[in-house]
């Protein structure tokens, strides 16, 4: 896998819980060694709780570079992260996604719930309609991608979701061999659209 681009900042989702399984946290301060190592900045949600706090206070602990964006809705219930190199304080949750992938090479979820999928499937959606050319990546900690990969496989066998598409969305256990991957990605060329019955 030869790269082809140059991944300076990876913006990270994850949850604002801890999760049922160590495994996750695990996965969290993996992740953050492995970015600091590549030099590669950290651009996340700027909350100090949960994975989210963990993957920043790992990152920092390790002398890593990490932006935070936060609403000033959350900002107000007192979860932003005190120690943070930078923290941008937006006016909603909008803005707070446009600033991430504004200032991100690419995006990565570890596990999470709702919000966490929010923000991955609008950054693989803007690539689908060839908005961005920006990799996304699923780390499947645990297996706890395991069910929304088949149904994405599901949603291909039933075609409403074009299997070049779904390449769009890169998935691998591992921290480093995911960023690998996104390095090597190349954006498919194809349209959203499936074709009509003939």
């Amino acid at each position: 896998m030869t790269p082809t681009r140059d991944l300076r900042r990876i913006c990270v989702f994850c949850a604002s819980s801890f999760g049922a399984r160590p495994e996750f946290l695990d996965a969290t301060h993996a992740l953050a060694d492995t970015l600091v190592d590549r030099g590669i900045t950290l651009v996340y949600g700027g909350a100090a709780v949960g994975l989210m706090g963990a993957l920043a206070d790992a990152a920092l602990a390790r002398g890593g570079e990490v932006i935070g964006i936060l609403p000033q809705v959350l900002v107000d219930r007192e979860i932003a992260h005190q120690g943070l190199s930078e923290l941008h304080i937006v006016d909603s949750m909008a803005e707070r996604k446009l600033l991430m992938a504004t200032l991100s090479d690419g995006f990565v979820s570890l596990p999470g719930g709702l919000g966490t999928l929010e923000e991955l499937f609008e950054m693989v959606v803007h690539s689908q309609l060839h908005l961005h050319d920006k990799p996304s990546g699923l780390l499947n900690v645990a297996g706890f991608y395991d069910h929304l990969v088949a149904f994405l496989h599901h949603a291909v066998t039933e075609e409403v979701l074009k299997p070049a598409n779904l390449d769009l969305l890169l998935v691998d256990t591992d921290a480093g061999g995911l960023l690998d991957r996104m390095a090597a990605f190349t954006p498919s060329s194809t349209h959203k659209w499936i074709d009509p019955p003939q």
